[in-house]
């Protein structure tokens, strides 16, 4: 009995867990990503809000 198949089976998984491992990185990044995007929006939109504030107040004024 040769070890050839449990090391092909060993070889398999060890490029298994490397794709997760890629895959898990890459949705890291892209989560990342997204949440710099969700800040710089809701700043955004905090400011025009507060802009809004501001015309509203100067109209009833």
């Amino acid at each position: 009995m040769t070890d050839a198949p449990p090391t092909d089976a060993l070889d398999r998984i060890d490029s298994a867990l490397a794709r997760i491992e890629a895959a898990a990185s890459r949705y890291r990044d892209l989560l990342s990503a997204s949440e710099a995007r969700n800040d710089a929006l809701r700043t955004r939109v905090a400011e025009a809000i507060a802009t809004l504030d501001a015309l509203i107040l100067a109209e009833e004024a």
